[in-house]
């Protein structure tokens, strides 16, 4: 997986990486919390802003498919044979 980190601003204006996307900037993008924990998505508790930059980045990483394969695959068992 990519290292997808949303961009956040610093005092001074300046752009930086963030350490994770705000629950609010999930919502706008149509994710739920577990769900976006379940896909790797780093989540910061402390923000509250919402940058449509990083709504963008999250809706375009939903587009591109790469939560589909984060389906839990059936695990086939095989019985133990009876001697």
């Amino acid at each position: 997986m990519e290292n997808l980190r949303p961009v956040v601003f610093k005092r001074g204006g300046k752009k930086r990486t963030g350490r994770g996307f705000s629950v609010g900037e999930l919502k706008e993008a149509g994710l739920y919390l577990k769900r976006a924990l379940k896909l790797g998505l780093p989540v910061d508790p402390r923000r509250r802003t919402i940058h449509e930059d990083n709504v963008k980045l999250l809706k375009t990483f939903l587009e591109s498919g790469k939560s589909l394969s984060s389906e839990p695959k059936e695990v086939k068992v095989e019985k133990k044979a009876k001697s």
